[in-house]
């Protein structure tokens, strides 16, 4: 079943503080959940399907919907694949309302680990998960997973710091007109390879921020969302993949981005070219290089090339990307930045993103999601949304 225009992202909000030590996720959970349905024109009486993922409290999907008072749901989801969740949990609303399970579906993420700090350690490391006996005598932690992917392709196709260190520029570039920004001050290719060494090749500066916060999405039946006083923004294309090990056959030098967005531009029925705003995964500067090789944008080991020179900023370069300032320096709430992606898109798409970097005339955006570890396994995701 094809999702294109089947369903419609109604409200979209991201939570305006970076540091809550005085909320509990749930309430961070609420207060998101509050603000994409004002956004929307609807209220949590009007919600029969719910969304949300690991970042919820107690039983997740149980305990929140519980704590929101959603007392009349007909369809809910769980799906956890990390960062990735939010925006399969669009595509899962959608085909949900397709299907006449639900007309109106919250999807909501909040978190709090700067005020309650982790160890950055990957979930493998835990006792009775498969995988740890076989990684975590190595030391794995995200960091020098995502490292061990960015050594794997310059060593590969020759990309150099410099061309991962114009992904943060370029992002650095946007967030400066960001009121809420982590990092709002510009930066430049020297400013990152200056800043300290972390796991080699990546620096402090290609590495995102920790935030708490959160967001919250609204997705409608096409008739409710004409029925509201917002700027229709439409589902044209969702994919949906999982990268693994393959049992030791494994090729670090691409991501499960190569079959979502293969998935999702074949359902939307347009090309990488056709794009006007990309809002791409950004948890590590490679991150980005890697899925716009994967999604299309450019050939396989290209990336660096293409990001360089200020190619992503808007304004300026071919694809304006994550103007908000992305996770590397905006925002990436429970360490998870796929949900602020679609916002980010959805504001573009409206005409409602700062006028520094509004795209003109954006009528197409592609949105982005990794979950996981890029070095090991992880989720992907990747919608195609049209302003209608």
């Amino acid at each position: 079943m094809s999702l294109k225009r089947q369903a419609c992202i109604a409200g979209a909000w991201e939570h305006p503080t970076r540091k809550a030590p005085d909320k509990t996720t749930a309430q961070l959970h609420a207060e998101c959940a509050q603000g994409a349905l004002a956004d929307a024109g609807l209220s949590l009486a009007d919600v029969d399907g719910y969304f949300c993922a690991g970042d919820a409290p107690g039983f997740g999907v149980l305990s929140m919907a519980d704590y929101l008072g959603l007392d009349r749901l007909r369809h809910v989801d769980g799906t956890e694949t990390g960062g990735s969740s939010y925006l399969v949990h669009v595509a899962h609303a959608a085909q949900a309302i397709a299907a006449g399970h639900c007309d109106v579906a919250l999807i909501t993420l909040a978190g709090r680990p700067r005020s309650e700090p982790a160890r950055g350690v990957a979930a493998s490391a835990h006792p009775g998960v498969p995988e740890f006996a076989f990684e975590q005598h190595a030391g794995l932690i995200t960091l020098n997973a995502y490292a061990l992917a960015a050594a794997r392709h310059m060593h590969e196709f020759g990309t150099t710091a410099e061309q991962l260190a114009w992904v943060k520029v370029a992002a650095s570039h946007h967030a400066q007109h960001n009121p809420h920004a982590m990092l709002p001050q510009v930066v430049t290719v020297a400013d990152v390879l200056a800043s300290p060494m972390l796991s080699d090749p990546l620096h402090k500066l290609d590495c995102c921020v920790v935030s708490d916060g959160g967001g919250a999405l609204v997705v409608v039946r096409p008739e409710i969302a004409r029925s509201l006083k917002r700027p229709l923004v439409n589902l044209l294309g969702a994919g949906e993949s999982i990268k693994g090990q393959g049992g030791g056959r494994v090729d670090l030098t691409h991501s499960g981005s190569l079959l979502s967005g293969r998935q999702a531009f074949e359902e939307a029925g347009v090309r990488p070219a056709d794009i006007q705003y990309a809002s791409i995964y950004d948890s590590f500067t490679i991150t980005v290089v890697m899925q716009l090789e994967d999604l299309g944008f450019c050939a396989r080991g290209q990336g660096g090339r293409f990001v360089a020179d200020g190619n992503l900023i808007s304004g300026v370069g071919r694809l304006p990307f994550n103007t908000d300032g992305g996770g590397l320096c905006n925002n990436h709430p429970a360490n998870r930045g796929g949900i602020t992606k679609v916002i980010e898109a959805v504001r573009q798409l409206r005409g409602e993103a700062h006028p520094a970097v509004q795209v003109p005339g954006c009528t197409l955006a592609l949105a982005n999601g990794t979950g996981g570890l890029l070095g090991t396994r992880h989720g992907s995701a990747t919608l195609i949304l049209e302003r209608a």
